[in-house]
């Protein structure tokens, strides 16, 4: 309620903070330390060089932060039982720990640990992420349900160029000298974050706001004069020697950018704010309407509802509701769409991943300079985040307005990491920049629509254990098309065509290294566009209706002027007031 002891500007504080905006802001933050996953590369030669490891275990260590930061069942599960702010609170004790625990053996500081304890260390840094972005996008799929595809693309935007964020900090609080203390800035500042926001991300029940879509727009538009200006930044670094004072110069940049969403929050709050003050001055008794921060509570289940004790757990499970509906853990795991999103996503986000994990080498084997490999693994990280943000917004609007499938443009993504990946299967001069940008702009492109298709068929009630376990698809397919596929051909195209040992194994150089395992990727996920394809033609009726509409039967939808006034305020400067017949699931307060 509010409280009219507190002063004018406290409260507008109060509100401000309170606010779904302020939520969103709070979420980018948190979400840009979930990119530390993205930054293995760079400390993981001081891992190999400290602990004397050789590539295969390197790239075993590499194996353990993809498991680590694709399997958030355990998440999930935590999720359902506990609110947000406890799996902050797990996921930063984590992340603390693990990232400390490394930079404490990769200085000296602790006895060298055993191989699997190493393994360990980064399996549970890159899982600690999945508290937090399951805490998250939880919440902002139900404080956003019928704006889930655009919201879920701007927080994942987020992740794809918070390693380049969190880069740019350490270059200009260490510099670039000695990569021990990125793992120790990985330690302490997500955790900083999470502390700090962690209890302003819940769930908040609020009126429908008609200009909800126009804040979102401004919101993207901050976070691509992010991203371009971190992608030059990152260019001009590969061509000039940056000082450290220059390296704290951009990073000062990016926290003013950073802060606008504060801004925006801010303005939005003080728009309501003003005009709820208006109409209290015009006329004291009006009561206001405000959002209620924590959701109605649930009508007791009908008769209908409560399952028949006879009736077992596995009957049940086979028993599916419609799509849309809420589909317990079970009835979303067996059930035939599911099984198309695991195999599209298997395919297509695993491929992405084997053919990015294996671009510098790609690159090396073609003759390409070290300055210009690290160009293309840059473009893969910024290109990562435009195909995330653009495909939430793209993917909603052709959903809304032409009631396209969402998994008809999942199949569109597909084909388009397969021209990438062609790209490398049949290299031409220059072809490794255009591979790099495709590819990363496909596999951005995948990531919140996977999330978005599962959130609308199988329901909200159990979304985080749902969505974890199908992004379960990923380090399977990694791990298979990576070291079975592209390693083992590699290795076997180096030792028949003449390749070269160096004291680390064969060195391949020549068209003929990669060639035949990308174009085994690309036939694999030329099949996942096919796995798609079908997914959308088994969903295209449920597409074809109103798939927001139960989460719109729980929010007020403004239908005139006198119904929300402040919105109409806004834009004519009038003193409407709210009418008196709103939905009892509201509350009704003074100010």
């Amino acid at each position: 309620m509010a409280d009219n002891s507190l002063p004018e500007s406290w409260r507008f504080i109060k509100q401000v903070v309170e606010g779904r905006w302020f939520a969103v802001f709070a979420s980018f933050l948190i979400m840009i330390g979930a990119g530390s996953t993205y930054i293995f590369g760079t400390y993981s030669k001081a891992i190999k060089s400290q602990f004397d490891y050789n590539q295969t275990q390197i790239n075993t260590l590499g194996f353990a932060k993809d498991l680590g930061s694709n399997f958030g069942v355990f998440a999930g599960l935590l999720g359902e039982v506990a609110p947000p702010w406890v799996l902050f609170l797990v996921g930063s004790a984590l992340n603390f720990w693990s990232y400390f625990m490394i930079w404490l053996s990769i200085t000296g500081r602790i006895a060298k640990p055993p191989f699997w304890e190493m393994f360990l260390f980064i399996c549970v840094a890159a899982n600690s992420q999945n508290f937090a972005n399951t805490a998250i996008l939880v919440t902002s799929v139900r404080n956003f349900p019928d704006r889930r595809g655009i919201i879920l693309g701007l927080l994942k935007g987020f992740v794809g160029f918070g390693g380049a964020i969190l880069t740019q900090f350490y270059l200009a609080l260490y510099g670039h000298d000695n990569p021990t203390n990125l793992v120790l800035l990985l330690s302490w500042l997500p955790t900083v974050a999470s502390m700090l926001f962690f209890l302003s991300i819940r769930p908040i029940k609020v009126r429908k706001d008609p200009d909800e879509l126009r804040v979102l727009y401004h919101l993207l538009y901050v976070s691509i004069i992010l991203a371009l200006f971190l992608l030059f930044l990152t260019i001009t670094q590969k061509q000039t020697v940056f000082t450290q004072e220059a390296y704290m110069s951009g990073a000062t940049v990016i926290i003013g950018l950073l802060l606008i969403p504060l801004l925006i929050a801010i303005r939005e709050e003080f728009m309501l704010f003003k005009l709820n003050k208006q109409t209290l001055n015009n006329n004291p008794t009006v009561p206001i309407l405000m959002p209620e921060h924590e959701p109605s509570p649930k009508a007791p289940p009908t008769i209908q509802q409560i399952p028949e004790a006879s009736t077992s757990c596995f009957s049940m499970t086979f028993k599916k509701p419609q799509r849309g509906e809420d589909f317990t853990i079970l009835q979303a795991l067996f059930s035939k769409d599911m099984a198309l999103v695991f195999i599209a996503t298997l395919t297509a986000c695993g491929a992405s991943i084997a053919a990015i994990d294996n671009l510098g080498q790609v690159g090396e084997s073609l003759g390409y300079p070290s300055q210009t490999i690290s160009i293309f693994v840059s473009w893969v990280s910024i290109f990562n985040f435009f195909g995330r943000v653009f495909s939430g917004f793209i993917s909603e609007a052709l959903m809304t307005k032409y009631k396209l499938p969402r998994p008809l443009m999942f199949a569109f993504s597909h084909l388009l990491t397969c021209i990438g990946i062609l790209f490398i299967a049949f290299p031409y001069k220059g072809s490794v920049y255009a591979a790099s940008l495709i590819i990363g702009f496909g596999f951005g492109a995948q990531v919140p629509m996977v999330f978005a298709i599962i959130s609308e068929l199988f329901g909200l009630k159990y979304y985080s254990t749902i969505f974890n376990c199908g992004q379960l698809a990923v380090p399977i397919g990694s791990y298979i098309l990576n070291v079975d596929v592209i390693g083992k051909l590699y290795d076997i195209e180096a030792a028949k065509l003449g390749g070269v040992k160096n004291g680390k194994g064969l060195t391949c150089t020549g068209t003929h290294c990669f060639s035949g395992s990308f174009l085994i990727l690309a036939v694999v996920v030329l099949f996942g566009a096919v796995v798609s394809l079908v997914l959308a033609y088994r969903t295209q009726d449920f597409y074809k209706g109103d798939v927001y509409n139960k989460y719109r039967e729980d929010m007020w939808i403004p239908q005139s002027d006198m119904e929300f006034y402040c919105i109409d305020d806004r834009k004519k400067g009038g003193n409407n007031l709210p009418r008196m017949d709103m939905p009892p699931k509201y509350n009704f307060l003074k100010l």
